[in-house]
């Protein structure tokens, strides 16, 4: 791609209104737009570093299940049925628009938060037979919540992207045997987006989904909006929410030796027990064809979420800096104005490949914006083609993460550069 064509462009100044690190910089770098609070057009750039990370967790739920869409809008009727209607307060609805429709009990539609209410009819529908289960769906897909105080980015949105995963089995051990599996299928993922070493499996309230103890994945965060306590030792964290004195007891841990920080969630996974299964009538036959209720998983990661999360783990005061993994490109050409430094970055940008660079070839940037351009838009590799790396036949390789120092690598060799990266 390159920066002329581009349909974004970087921006100094952005509404004060927009007040999180987070949609500071991504709104100025050109990746997001606001709509309103809570609410972005993710462009170009965006969608590069959304889809990098969609594939990411695509690749691992791949192991543990089958991907299928849902609808965003639900009938009210199941959310009456499992009691969520009026349990959950940041579940938003609307309404026909027909007058008809409206006298009629199906007039109120639902913006779906969660699709627990959704996905189990379906199931139910297709898997009725002990020898149907296990199994596991999960999908990608707009979510809505009618969040109080959207003022924090991508990191508390009211329409956000999410990733919903949902097993169902024929007992709690076999529930238990997948929850294991979903817990290393998370940790690959938090791994593989650069996160890891600072992601902690977490105990917190189950809310309205379980009666026990639920699992966070909390990335810690110096502007992260959870306080949590922190085993580095263990690799295991307790969310501030269930350190009560009851709670200590039931953990057998002593909160008074643990460290807190400030973390930020990134993912959940809940056992949801039969809660849903009996609400909904899901009930599945066993070997003796007697009927008994259906035991279910939930399990979430919050897409667009992780992309604020890793914006405000990794930027500097210059701007975005992207792990590799998720980067909407490898590279960022830079070339100094001027004849010849454009004719060697043009070569290196079609050797390198359309795909993987980023290339600055407006004529009407100056030195400095495009070196300041590249810093906030926070591709991994900058190469820098001016008279000075000409000089010795070579472009200047830069790291924006400071993952390597600065080199020189001859412009003959070029096709070899990702290679001397890797």
């Amino acid at each position: 791609m390159k920066l002329s064509k581009l349909f974004t462009k970087t921006s100094k100044n952005i509404s004060s209104q927009i007040e999180s690190v987070n949609a500071q910089l991504l709104t100025r770098a050109g990746y997001i737009y606001q709509e309103m609070a809570g609410v972005y057009a993710f462009l170009p750039l965006g969608m590069k570093v959304i889809k990098n990370i969609e594939q990411i967790v695509r690749d691992e739920m791949d192991k543990i299940g089958e991907e299928l869409l849902m609808p965003a809008l639900s009938g009210r009727e199941r959310w009456h049925a499992t009691k969520r209607h009026d349990a959950i307060d940041i579940l938003m609805s609307t309404r026909a628009a027909n007058e008809k429709a409206l006298e009629k009990s199906t007039a109120e539609y639902i913006l779906n938060p969660t699709h627990e209410e959704i996905i189990t009819p379906i199931a139910k529908h297709f898997r009725t037979s002990y020898k149907d289960f296990p199994f596991a769906v999960y999908q990608i897909q707009t979510k809505f919540r009618n969040e109080a105080r959207a003022k924090s980015g991508l990191l508390r949105g009211r329409e956000f992207i999410m990733k919903d995963l949902y097993s169902f089995h024929t007992s709690e051990d076999d529930l238990n045997k997948f929850y294991e599996l979903a817990k290393e299928r998370y940790d690959a993922i938090f791994d593989r987006l650069g996160i890891g070493q600072d992601t902690y499996i977490t105990f917190a309230s189950g809310g309205d989904f379980t009666d026990d103890y639920s699992h966070e994945y909390q990335t810690v965060l110096e502007s992260g909006e959870d306080v949590i306590y922190l085993d580095r030792k263990n690799k295991v964290a307790y969310n501030k929410e269930v350190a009560t004195p009851e709670d200590a007891k039931k953990l057998g841990v002593n909160f008074d030796e643990l460290e807190q920080v400030m973390a930020s969630e990134v993912g959940n996974i809940f056992p949801l027990s039969t809660k849903f299964s009996e609400h909904l009538d899901y009930k599945y036959s066993d070997e003796d064809n007697i009927q008994k209720n259906v035991w279910m998983g939930s399990y979430g990661i919050g897409i667009s979420r992780l992309m604020g999360v890793i914006t405000e783990k990794f930027a500097d005061d210059k701007g975005l800096v992207w792990p590799e993994s998720i980067a909407p490109y490898m590279y960022h050409i830079v070339a100094l104005p001027d004849e010849e430094n454009i004719k060697v970055a043009n070569k290196v940008y079609e050797t390198l490949g359309e795909d993987k660079c980023l290339y600055d070839d407006r004529d009407s940037a100056s030195t400095g914006e495009r070196f300041a351009d590249a810093d906030l838009i926070g591709c991994p590799v900058q190469i820098v083609v001016s008279k000075k790396t000409l000089e010795n036949n070579c472009v200047e390789v830069i790291s924006r993460s400071d993952k390597f120092e600065s080199f020189m690598h001859p412009i003959d060799e070029i096709e070899s550069l990702e290679t001397k990266l890797a």
